[in-house]
């Protein structure tokens, strides 16, 4: 195997030619080498230039004198492989001191090829810079490593194949070899998509290297390949060629359809998750715009669906779940997108242009179409549903709006004794005015101190220490008592609060962590970061002033977002993230797994621990195959993952086989507020 080191025939400008009395130095230098009959020359490595060469070494690098050499610009046309690989000689000669390295190498001086066996040695030149020794021999008997880089070529299962300018095989190695379908096969066959070819053509002419990733047909059948080419010259004939390798990434194609397929559908059911839905939703409205039709979203929530899951166990209810999902696909007449929004409720998206009739006619199919008798883990059940449906544009135009409005309307379907189906209008305020009621209360919240922090520990499944600490708000109601965020932080998120919420959780969390260091309780502590937070363009500046007058260590904080902050704009989410990271702040991507994600482009951010949602946690062996597929994206990514919501012994079992690394759970510990946690850490100091 032979490694180019192509040699142009440009010349250094005339004032940084070495000068006579300069070369007269030199040669006076190395005099003791110049009657040598074999070729040694001195290559200034930092300079990309001959120092000095005996008389063979001329003959050599077919130079007529020494100043003419050393004058050449070694660096003007030197491939980035043989720069990377000089930079590595000097930094071992630096570090390792007497050491050599010996190579076949081919010099190409005036575009003829010299195959030469090279000693290659460290040497200081007077000013102290580190350059090498090159001895030179002629091509006869192989060194070892020439004998290793052939072997780990034979044997290696990246596929290598050495084209032409015109895309004739020059050299395939063995695993190139096994997947062409015949021997005559060229790069433009290879790639077979004209279009890609000339993209791939375009690149290698542009900058003299491309990457593409391909399907292509081989003897085992098609197969994904990630392709590197490379331009580089034939060692044989001098000539211009194309140096490819393949890696078959196939597996790792398949595990990505996979997960973008499941990112949008429920595991379950295997209709669209909200991630799809809402994808849908934006352009099922663009649609109705231009068509100037109605649009409608029909909320459908299973009565008494909690008693299966209570006297029958939840293993029936997803059996309930699977055909009750069957028979509302049955009832679809082709425009309606249906999806499973969320434990026992589904969502329709209709649009129309008589939206009434239609939204009357499907509900009465569906109305039939659940209520047909159906057995259940041996049991006999008749289902019903109520339903609510809100209006666009009348009831709102954003999904938001008309997901609210549903809601309220099924809940009112509800009390009105169940299994109809109630639109949404104005004798709802009332809810509505609750809502406001709420709202008022929350503002005084704030101006109450009415808020608490909550702590719930994080543990090593391996060792059950304490690893880390989730900061959870509670609200002490006057009236209420202790409330829990369910209730009332989305009313924070929509009334604009949640900032000066989120912000008085972070000061708390990042005084308490500097609290408990100085106790000897040195924990990481975790804050949940909310999507309007996230969007405040005051949030690096906000989180910058809390850290600093906390006096915390930003290492030992982490902030938790969820899979929804990573859609929209890619590049501001990614910007905002790495901003947080410089900081020294850690990222954890909370309730993954719920359908948000896409799995492919995970990677560009700086998340450093997966938290997996409780529903795959708590849910039967059957359905926890995203889990797995989760855990072993974390150990891919070098990520940590954590299990949330473990509350029994047998799914810390599930979890400890999965090899996941963390959980956190009423089987450990409940949240527990400040005072009740630092007791406990006192009696259960955590484990180094």
């Amino acid at each position: 195997m032979s490694v180019s080191a192509p040699t142009p025939a440009a010349r250094l400008p005339v004032d940084r030619q070495p000068a006579a009395t300069e070369l007269a130095e030199r040669a006076a230098r190395y005099a003791a080498l110049e009657w040598l009959s074999r070729p040694v020359w001195v290559f200034d490595i930092d300079g990309q230039c001959v120092h000095w060469a005996n008389t063979p070494a001329l003959a050599v690098w077919n130079a007529s004198t020494l100043a003419e050499l050393c004058g050449r610009d070694m660096g003007h046309d030197m491939s980035e492989s043989v720069a990377q690989r000089l930079a590595q000689y000097q930094s071992d000669f630096v570090l390792r001191g007497n050491t050599s390295f010996n190579e076949q190498w081919t010099l190409y001086p005036g575009g003829v090829p010299v195959s030469l066996n090279v000693r290659f040695s460290g040497h200081r030149l007077p000013d102290g810079r580190m350059s090498m020794l090159c001895e030179g021999e002629p091509v006869g008997v192989v060194p070892p490593e020439s004998l290793r880089s052939v072997e780990a070529l034979l044997h290696t299962a990246v596929m290598i194949t050495l084209y032409s300018q015109s895309g004739e095989a020059l050299y395939r190695n063995p695993a190139a070899r096994a997947v062409v379908l015949s021997p005559g096969e060229r790069l433009q066959d290879r790639i077979g998509n004209p279009a890609a070819f000339a993209a791939l053509s375009r690149s290698l002419e542009q900058q003299g290297v491309a990457t593409l990733t391909l399907a292509v047909r081989t003897p085992q059948g098609d197969r994904w390949h990630e392709l590197s080419a490379r331009r580089c010259n034939d060692a044989i004939t001098g000539q211009d060629a194309v140096l490819v390798s393949e890696a078959d990434i196939s597996a790792i194609k398949h595990t990505e359809e996979r997960a973008n397929f499941q990112s949008l559908h429920d595991v379950l059911t295997g209709l669209p998750n909200r991630a799809h839905f809402t994808q849908r939703f934006a352009r099922a409205m663009e649609e109705a715009r231009a068509q100037s039709m109605e649009a409608a979203l029909l909320l459908i929530n299973l009565d008494h669906f909690k008693d299966v899951n209570d006297t029958l166990g939840h293993a029936a209810g997803d059996e309930l779940l699977v055909a009750l999902s069957q028979r509302l696909r049955h009832t679809r007449h082709g425009t309606e997108v249906l999806a499973r929004w969320g434990s026992d409720e589904f969502l329709v998206l209709l649009t129309s242009p008589r939206i009434r009739a239609d939204l009357d006619a499907l509900h009465e199919r569906i109305s039939v179409a659940l209520a047909a008798p159906l057995s259940v883990a041996g049991t006999p059940l008749c289902v019903t549903s109520s339903m609510g449906v809100a209006l666009y544009p009348q009831d709102g135009d954003t999904i938001e709006i008309l997901l609210r409005n549903a809601g309220l309307a099924m809940h009112a379907a509800k009390e009105r004794g169940r299994n109809t189906l109630v639109y949404f209008d104005g004798s709802l305020a009332e809810i509505a005015r609750n809502r406001t009621e709420l709202e008022k209360e929350l503002r005084q919240a704030l101006e109450r101190e009415e808020f608490e922090v909550y702590y719930q520990p994080r543990v090593d499944v391996a060792t059950n220490t304490l690893r880390a600490v989730e900061a959870l708000v509670r609200w002490n109601h006057p009236r209420l008592g202790v409330v829990l965020p369910a209730q009332f932080i989305p009313a924070c998120e929509s009334m604009g609060l949640i900032g000066q919420l989120g912000l008085w959780v972070l000061a708390q969390a990042a005084h308490q962590q500097v609290a408990w260091a100085a106790q000897g309780f040195d924990l990481v502590v975790s804050v949940n970061l909310s999507p309007r937070q996230f969007a405040s363009p005051d949030l690096l500046h906000d989180i910058t002033g809390v850290l600093r007058q906390a006096g915390v260590n930003p290492a030992r904080m982490e902030l938790e977002i969820t899979e929804s902050m990573l859609l929209g704009e890619d590049q501001h989410v990614l910007g905002v993230m790495r901003e947080l990271s410089a900081l020294g702040l850690t990222m954890a991507l909370d309730d993954f797994g719920t359908g948000y994600s896409n799995l492919a482009y995970l990677q560009r951010f700086p998340i450093h621990t997966l938290k997996i949602d409780k529903t795959f946690i708590q849910d039967t062996d059957a359905n926890r195959s995203l889990a797995e597929l989760i855990v072993s994206l974390s150990t891919l990514m070098k990520l940590t993952a954590v299990a949330e919501g473990v509350e029994t012994q047998e799914q810390l079992d599930w979890v400890a086989k999965r090899g996941i690394a963390q959980y956190q759970g009423y089987l450990y510990a409940r949240p527990m507020p400040v005072q009740a946690l630092t007791d406990w850490l006192l009696s259960h100091p955590p484990k180094p």
